[in-house]
């Protein structure tokens, strides 16, 4: 487990979710929201045949010291090289992208397959260094909502509205960091990649998407309220809706998905998706009220 940002405990929840956790380490360690998410589990939701998490490095000494005491993690390094031999797959737990290359890169380099928290990169040249990692089954990068839980109701309630005119998808945060969570459970419902984004004119980050097959799409990143996670797709029979807030299982799911990357180097998502992904959300950025981009195929 490498790395740490600031209000993202995903290094936390992940380790926990593998190795199990040690209630009075992880009081200790704060993350009280993650905590009462894991005590609401089962034993039998913890854990992966063939896996553990042994090593973890962050920025700070002190919380990679309880990191690893509320996750059972037996090994503290003082670097990330010092990994390098000693795992046989890494997981980079920190959102700022900017970090994501350095980190990656010398495990990935080496032929050690690699999970990159979300989102991958928006800097253009690093995507494409990643990109043969990602067709070769040694990189994943994805939000963990492309396997929420609720999209299984969803996919249930479609399945009964008919043809889809319109997806509303609506997060807390902006879309740099937060878009990506709606676009990848979009994409993990099977809609078709988006083909253009105009930005609205709105006080928070507000986008209409035209996706591949003509189904419209606004994405509404609402900037700093409370948790918001929603998803609504209205058909031509009626219309469906789900909050995405079951973090256990759509956390379990991924790292479900990336440990058979790791015995199968078969990607999981397809790369040109996870591209085209990280290229839409760098043009959607960038973006003035009332501009539009058409988004290539790659």
């Amino acid at each position: 487990m490498l790395g740490i940002s600031e209000g993202n405990g995903h290094p936390f929840s992940f380790s926990a979710i593998i190795n199990g956790y040690d209630r009075a380490a992880f009081e200790v360690a704060g993350w009280p929201v993650i905590l009462s998410y894991l005590e609401r589990q089962p034993d039998t939701a913890f854990g992966f045949r063939n896996t553990r998490v042994t090593h973890a490095w962050t920025q700070d000494p002190d919380v990679t010291a309880k990191l690893c005491a509320a996750c059972r993690i037996d090994h503290a390094v003082d670097r990330p090289e010092a990994m390098l031999g000693a795992v046989d797959a890494v997981i980079i737990g920190r959102d700022d992208w900017e970090q994501h290359a350095a980190l990656a890169m010398p495990f990935l380099e080496r032929g050690v397959p690699v999970f990159v928290d979300k989102p991958l990169t928006l800097d253009a040249d690093e995507l494409a260094r990643f990109r043969p990692y990602l067709e070769n089954g040694t990189l994943m990068s994805t939000s963990g909502l492309r396997y929420a839980a609720e999209l299984d109701e969803l996919r249930g309630k479609m399945s009964a509205v008919g043809t889809p005119r319109l997806v509303a998808a609506t997060v807390l945060n902006g879309i740099e960091k937060y878009g990506i969570h709606m676009l990848d459970a979009v994409a993990g419902l099977g809609f078709p990649k988006p083909v253009s984004v105009t930005r609205l004119n709105a006080r928070f980050e507000a986008f209409s998407l035209v996706l591949a097959d003509g189904t419209a799409m606004t994405l509404n990143c609402l900037g700093n309220v409370g948790k918001t996670l929603h998803l609504s797709v209205f058909c031509d029979k009626g219309h469906a809706h789900v909050d995405l807030h079951d973090n256990f299982s759509a956390f379990a799911r991924t790292l479900g998905h990336f440990v058979k990357m790791v015995e199968t180097r078969n990607p999981p998502i397809p790369p040109g998706q996870i591209v085209d992904t990280m290229n839409l959300i760098r043009s959607a950025k960038n973006l003035a009220p009332g501009e539009t981009v058409k988004l290539a195929n790659v």
